[in-house]
């Protein structure tokens, strides 16, 4: 999931670069979420992981 936040941003940053600002944006709100859900599901690992049986 990380990895398609960031390729995400990549795209958004060549978006932006090239003057496509509704891909640009869209892109960059993707990344955002998908980095967020991320977090989330990392943090729940954490703490759910470190239990033992």
């Amino acid at each position: 999931m990380l990895r398609w936040s960031i390729i995400f941003l990549v795209v958004a940053i060549v978006a932006a670069v090239f003057g496509f600002g509704g891909v640009a944006s869209t892109a960059a709100g993707i990344a955002k979420v998908l980095f967020f859900i991320f977090l989330v599901l990392f943090v729940i690992s954490l703490i759910f992981g470190r239990r033992s049986t």
